[in-house]
Formats: C-alpha cells, sequence, structure tokens
C-alpha cells in the first residue's frame, strides 16, 4: 500500500514541473491570456467559474452515466448472442467490427434530426462510441473459457446455460471489466462531441460557447473538469473491479504489492 503511495510521486512531479515550465514561459513571453492563459488564470477560472461548471459538468455526467450503463448492457448481451450462435457470429460480428470505420460523431446531426435537441441523441452517441470496447472484449473473454472444465461439466449432463454461467461468465468478467474501463473513458469524449453539435448545456457546450467568447482561461478550466471526470469515472471501474473481482488481485501479479 504504502508502495502504491509512492507510484503517484513521478506523474506529479511531472505534472507540476509541466506547469511551472508553462506559467514561466507565458509569464516571460508576454503572451496574451485569451491565446494561451497561465495555469494560475485557469485555477482563478476554476474557482471563478465553478457554479457554472458544476452545472454543466453534471449534465455531462449524466450523459456519460447513461450512455455507458447502455453500452454495458448492450455490449455485454451482444457478445453473449455472438458467442452463443455460430450464426449470429457470423452474420454481426463482421459488423460490429465494421462500424469502427464510421466516425460516430459523424452521426450527431443525423442523431439530432431524428431525436431532437433532447438527452436521447447524447445519450445515443455516448453508447455507440462506449460500445465497441465492452462488446469486443466480452467477446474473447466469453471465447476464453477453459474447454476441459467445460466437457467436464457438459459429460456430466450440464446444459448450456450451466456452463455459461459457472464457467464462461465468471471467466469473462476480467476481460468485461478491462473493456469498461476503456469504454468510460472514452464515454467522457464521445458526450463532448455530442454537445458540439445542438446542444443547450454540458461542458462541450460550455466549451464552445466560451472559446467564441475568446474567454480561454474558462476553456481550460472545462477541459481539467473534463480530465477528471475520465480519471475518477476509470478509478471507479477499477475500484468495483477490486471489489467484485478479489482474486484478480492475487492472479495478476499485484497481490504481493
Amino acid at each position: 500500500m504504502r508502495a502504491a503511495r509512492w507510484e503517484w510521486l513521478p506523474p506529479l512531479g511531472l505534472v507540476a514541473l509541466a506547469l511551472g515550465v508553462w506559467e514561466g514561459w507565458v509569464r516571460a513571453a508576454g503572451t496574451p491570456r485569451w491565446l494561451l492563459p497561465p495555469p494560475s488564470a485557469i485555477g482563478r477560472a476554476l474557482l471563478s467559474d465553478r457554479a457554472l461548471l458544476w452545472h454543466h459538468g453534471g449534465v455531462t455526467l449524466r450523459e456519460v452515466l447513461l450512455g455507458f450503463a447502455l453500452a454495458l448492457v448492450a455490449g455485454t448481451l451482444l457478445a453473449a448472442t455472438i458467442d452463443a450462435s455460430r450464426t449470429v457470429e457470423r452474420a454481426v460480428y463482421p459488423l460490429v467490427i465494421a462500424s469502427q470505420t464510421v466516425p460516430i460523431p459523424a452521426l450527431a446531426p443525423l442523431l439530432l434530426i431524428w431525436f431532437g435537441y433532447g438527452l436521447l441523441p447524447k445519450v445515443l452517441v455516448v453508447a455507440l462510441i462506449g460500445f465497441f470496447p465492452i462488446c469486443v472484449n466480452t467477446v474473447d473473454g466469453l471465447r476464453a473459457a477453459d474447454r476441459e472444465t467445460l466437457a467436464l461439466l457438459r459429460g456430466f449432463g450440464a446444459g448450456r446455460w450451466t456452463r455459461f454461467r459457472l464457467v464462461k461468465l465468471p471467466g469473462a468478467l476480467p476481460f468485461v471489466f478491462s473493456g469498461a474501463r476503456v469504454a468510460v473513458a472514452v464515454c467522457v469524449i464521445g458526450a463532448v462531441f455530442a454537445e458540439l453539435v445542438g446542444a443547450r448545456a454540458g461542458l462541450g457546450h460550455l466549451l464552445t460557447r466560451s472559446a467564441a467568447q475568446l474567454l480561454t482561461a474558462r476553456v481550460f478550466a472545462a477541459i481539467v473538469v473534463l480530465a477528471a471526470m475520465g480519471i475518477g469515472l476509470f478509478g471507479l471501474v477499477a475500484l468495483a473491479e477490486r471489489w467484485l473481482l478479489p482474486w484478480r488481485r492475487y492472479t495478476t501479479g499485484t497481490g504481493g504489492r
């Protein structure tokens, strides 16, 4: 545990060094604050605009959580269906892979036309972005199930559901969480993309409006909030994995640290 605390020192030191260089360079060069504000100005914007950031951040967080939940449910269900049916795998799995060639942010205007300016199109964009890593990782996890254990259960007369419940699903959970960690981080990016088109609130909307007004410190403050949101959600998923899969601490070589 003590070693884990020391692991944070190098990245924190690097960030502190980068901020110090940034602050000194901007002040020495006399760069206009509307062009590139120093970190101190961004810190003041975080404090002075905290009510505004809190309001818009809450909107974005709701979109992220709803979209991530939808992606998690849809991704795991489709992955289980693909694993259970060779026909579905041949018909659907190539389409899932091919869907990543379509730029999801480009679909935002279409979703806006189809579903209006409310919450639904933003949630759908977030879900579409988070769906792929969850689905693909879950499929890989289900396929990695121990064949000898499955054969043993089949020999004892266990049905497909029993084999799925006792072997495939528990073995696939680390893969599900791996995909979920990636998905929850990119879902924050998806929410920003969705809010850039036709949104009335959210950090993406605040970014666009602040940039148009040359409030660059507020733009950076919103980016800091988005980064903190992504890191926080990633950490929550990792914490949920440690809580639900405690044996992973001992099977991944981290239990003795």
